[in-house]
């Protein structure tokens, strides 16, 4: 029993700790997201949607996922002590993030008319995409900075590097939209990018390192396994960014660049504000199932461990999206953006769903199973596309937001199969009892907020809100002792 309460005192531990940088970023992003939605309304929110996400897919094909592979290398080296060995690592990396950014803001000049063409249906913006292509360059080179920070486990400088980079970012932004509107959407981009660069290598260069001589070959001998490993992790990540620019691309054929600016809006509430428990999470719990991948029984017990405390966690901030889903909009954009509430509704009902299957889905990566993995990763994202374009074509914004619960529903049913088949996984009773309660009232909190009108349909929601919480709170107080540490 004290091992269990161990184990989900290190769970919510975690999320607590890396939880906290992700409120800070996000405090800092809602007012970002804030001023932009006022001073440049869902049409500028389209078209910086648009730039970012067309240079990210480059970017994903470009910098072969050196910001995850390099991290294992770089603390595999510090963990031998042998300094010339983490010196001779950091330069290979340095090296390959500058030829990787390289390629990528090449790329991104060279096929410009072309992005300018498939993004925006004309080549208007094929000098904002030569422009913004050194931030291909800049972002990799940063990212470089902060995998050696986060491989040498400094992690205050780390998360300093965030903040103020995140804080100076918009403090930088915010009057440059104010002076020149949507004009100043790419110089923006592009000052962000140096305004990270700079204070990521500021933090980088506080660490002192042994000066290496390392020789083409050692280069390209050290850098192979970064690269061979990157890239099949990056290939997930690939197929998540490529699907997400299909359906944007679609959205503003289809319905117009200002429909864009809704669509990434509406998610930015779902993937952002209420899937930070997610990144959150993430941090410590790969790590921590890859230390017992090798036992099924121990996998299956920290993935219920996980799913546990997800659920548990997230089921009431779910609820409080769907009761209060318009002050929410009015509070995050602004009064233009309430076309998205529906959308919003249904997608916060699959997160339900996605805080089921994502701890199932580590076990591929965890047990070194990366074909499985991406075979996993490309199955789910080809219904998801296909279920997002029915979704927009038929229902417009609301079919995303059904697409995006139908979707996750096939991923838990998906991801659970297969582990089940491969790696004799199943869920505990203890889960399915705390996933059917808080389903059961989320669900009567949703159909209220369709039947019943305002404010009745706040004042009972709020009730289901507080019920919800209550049944969590009871259920962490078991596993880590709450009253305890509340009274102590």
């Amino acid at each position: 029993m004290a091992d269990n309460q161990n184990s989900y005192k290190q769970i919510v531990k975690a999320t607590s700790l890396f939880g906290g940088v992700q409120v800070f970023n996000i405090i800092i992003a809602i007012i970002r997201s804030k001023f932009i939605a006022v001073l440049l309304g869902p049409t500028g929110m389209g078209i910086a949607g648009l730039l970012t996400s067309t240079t990210g897919l480059i970017a994903g094909l470009t910098n072969f996922g050196l910001g995850t592979s390099a991290v294992k290398n770089v603390a595999e080296a510090n963990g031998t002590g042998n300094q010339i060995r983490v010196s001779t690592i950091v330069t290979v990396l340095r090296r390959l993030v500058w030829i990787t950014g390289l390629l990528g803001a090449i790329l991104t000049i060279v096929l410009s008319p072309w992005l300018s063409q498939l993004t925006f249906g004309n080549k208007d913006y094929t000098l904002a995409f030569i422009y913004i292509s050194i931030t291909l360059l800049l972002n990799q080179l940063s990212s470089g900075q902060m995998v050696v920070l986060q491989g040498l486990r400094k992690l205050q400088y780390l998360a300093k590097a965030n903040l103020s980079g995140s804080v100076l970012g918009l403090l930088i932004s915010i009057p440059m939209y104010y002076v020149w509107g949507i004009k100043a959407i790419v110089p923006t981009i592009i000052i962000s990018s140096l305004v990270a660069l700079v204070l990521s290598w500021y933090f980088s260069q506080k660490i002192k390192l042994e000066p290496v001589n390392v020789s083409k070959a050692r280069t390209i001998a050290e850098g192979k396994n970064m690269l061979v490993m990157g890239f099949m992790i990056s290939l997930s990540g690939l197929i998540t960014i490529g699907v997400g620019y299909i359906v944007r691309v679609f959205i503003s054929h289809t319905g117009g660049v200002e429909q864009v600016g809704l669509y990434n809006a509406g998610f930015s509430i779902i993937i952002t504000y209420v899937g930070m428990i997610f990144t959150a999470m993430a941090t410590d719990y790969y790590p921590r199932l890859s230390a017992v991948a090798n036992n099924n029984e121990l996998s299956k017990k920290t993935i219920n461990e996980q799913a546990e405390i997800a659920l548990l966690i997230l089921a009431p901030v779910i609820m409080v999206f769907l009761v209060f889903i318009n002050w929410v909009i009015i509070i995050l954009y602004s009064n233009k953006f309430i076309a998205v509430n529906e959308m919003v509704h249904w997608a916060a009902m699959g997160m339900l769903f996605k805080a089921a299957s994502f701890p199932i889905g580590y076990i591929f990566l965890a047990k070194g199973d990366s074909k499985m993995f991406l075979f996993s990763e490309v199955l789910a994202n080809t219904y998801i596309l296909f279920f997002n374009i029915l979704g927009y074509y038929f229902f417009k914004l609301d079919g995303l937001g059904i697409s995006f619960l139908i979707g996750y529903i096939f991923v838990y049913v998906q991801v659970y199969i297969i582990a089940k088949v491969k790696y004799s996984f199943s869920f505990t009773k203890t889960f399915v009892r705390i996933f059917f309660i808080q389903f059961v009232l989320t669900v009567v909190c949703f159909v209220i907020t369709k039947w019943i009108d305002k404010p009745y349909s706040c004042i009972i929601g709020s009730f289901l809100i507080a019920a919800s919480a209550w049944f969590s709170f009871k259920e962490l107080d078991k596993r880590i002792g709450i009253k305890v540490k509340l009274f102590n």
